[in-house]
């Protein structure tokens, strides 16, 4: 096979754009995708580089295939661990192998299906918070919600509500400060001299301070609560000891932040796409209203510890069949992960393309999930595309990722999501939004503006 070259982008055209990208580079790296193909190299520097694709194949060679030659890059095995530790997501190697193995079990589904009464109830506490007929960013609650889903996850005891807002903001002020120093390399000085990295790393040290004392106090009480915490302080390796106080510690903070940004972003995005379509609104409603009045808010309200609870819930997250259709589409068109980054470990080639050791590649989601050879009219609000559970069979769809490093809490997201959009929906209707669905590309995709309004049904 004759050898390919990838077609450049000019560090020019990059310092051109930069004032553009800085706010959101999608458009940039478009417009890029559309004139160069599927693949394209751009110039940041001299001697810097990064490879953009929305070649599924591609990152499905990458992510899976041949995923031993392919590693993360420093953005989240250094840039981002500085801030929240080596954890699941941003551990690699070795280290990342032997926390799979051991964390895996917690989130299959059987173990995630003892705490949907938790998430149910902590879902329904943070619905309260919406003020009905009156427009309202719905963002900030949503944030909340999914942030307190996680803590009541982890943590089934009461925690003190100024606690879990410092741990909130800490977890959100550090990627904050690393999206800064993503998009303004040329402060990096100033970042790492000046203080506010440092500040940053005080703030992490503060966040892993107030979680060993919750972790000390479960320890001292005695007492099991069957939550994530039990599952994690449980959790054996193969050599039957268990996690050290440390490493427990990092895993905890990448809980709250890859468990909570994502799912927030994707609920709010969801809302917003029901708020535009009242039709695929309304059969979400009659779908989660027909499940007739032993709903899930019911079933919430008997003993967290009955097997016919657990039964239950999980039956009506099953019944919501179409809602799991319209969340997936919902992350199709706005994946909150909407790039994955790798760096290949030694000299690879992929159809005819040459991938010089230590390349930098970054594939784009949100190109690889509109690309119109492999969807039909791509950019249409169409949740029927996942009839019958075809979502994760789709190749050309990873709001999860893909591969051995897919996200470990996938299912729980879903559950979490479900019962969120369905608690939300029976009790309101929401009003019909006219203004355009508005993005702010971070560390996640965000939404910004996510103004609704809520109708007491």
């Amino acid at each position: 096979m004759k050898e390919k070259k990838i077609p450049t982008v000019s560090f020019f055209s990059f310092l051109k754009h930069a004032s553009k990208i800085v706010k959101n580079p999608l458009p940039f790296h478009h417009h890029n995708f559309e004139a160069k193909g599927d693949t394209f190299r751009l110039k940041l520097g001299a001697k810097n580089s990064v490879v953009f694709s929305r070649n599924p194949e591609f990152a499905l060679y990458a992510l899976q295939k041949n995923q031993r030659n392919y590693t993360k890059s420093k953005i989240q095995t250094k840039d981002l661990s500085k801030y929240v530790g080596k954890g699941l997501l941003t551990s690699e190697a070795e280290l990342w192998k032997k926390q799979r193995r051991l964390i895996q079990p917690a989130f299959h589904k059987k173990q995630l299906e003892q705490l949907l009464d938790t998430v149910l109830e902590a879902i329904q506490t943070e619905v309260q918070h919406i003020t009905p007929n009156t427009p309202i960013d719905i963002f900030p609650i949503l944030n909340d919600l999914a942030f307190q889903t996680v803590v009541k996850a982890l943590f089934r005891t009461e925690i003190d509500v100024k606690v879990i807002k410092r741990l909130q903001h800490i977890t959100e002020a550090a990627q904050q400060m690393l999206v800064k120093e993503l998009r303004q390399p040329f402060k990096t000085l100033y970042f790492k001299y000046g203080g506010p990295i440092q500040k940053h790393i005080d703030l992490t040290i503060e966040a892993r301070d107030i979680l060993k004392g919750l972790v000390d106090a479960r320890r001292a009480s005695g007492k099991r609560q069957n939550d994530l915490l039990d599952m994690l302080l449980d959790a054996r390796y193969e050599d039957g000891t268990a996690m050290e106080e440390a490493q427990l510690l990092d895993e905890i903070l990448i809980l709250f932040v890859a468990g909570h940004e994502t799912t927030s972003n994707a609920l709010t995005f969801t809302l917003q796409l029901l708020a535009k379509y009242p039709n695929i609104q309304e059969k979400v409603y009659k779908e989660c209203a027909g499940f007739g009045e032993d709903s899930a808010g019911v079933y919430a309200e008997q003993s967290r510890s009955t097997k016919a609870d657990t039964t239950a819930l999980l039956a009506y997250i099953k019944h919501c069949e179409y809602t799991k259709q319209v969340i997936e589409e919902s992350m199709r068109l706005y994946p909150p992960a909407y790039f994955i980054d790798r760096l290949n470990i030694e000299e690879d080639v992929f159809d005819g393309i040459t991938i010089p050791k230590g390349s930098n590649l970054l594939f784009s989601v949100i190109e690889i999930h509109k690309h119109r050879d492999f969807w039909e009219d791509p950019h249409r609000f169409n949740p029927d595309r996942f009839a019958d559970n075809a979502g994760m069979k789709h190749k050309a769809y990873f709001p999860f990722g893909a591969g051995p490093r897919m996200c470990i809490g996938n299912n729980f997201a879903m559950y979490e999501m479900i019962l969120a959009v369905t608690e939300i929906i029976k009790k309101y209707k929401i009003k019909q939004k006219e203004t355009p669905i508005e993005i702010k590309p971070l560390i996640t995709l965000k939404p910004q503006n996510a103004i609704l309004e809520f109708i007491p049904r």
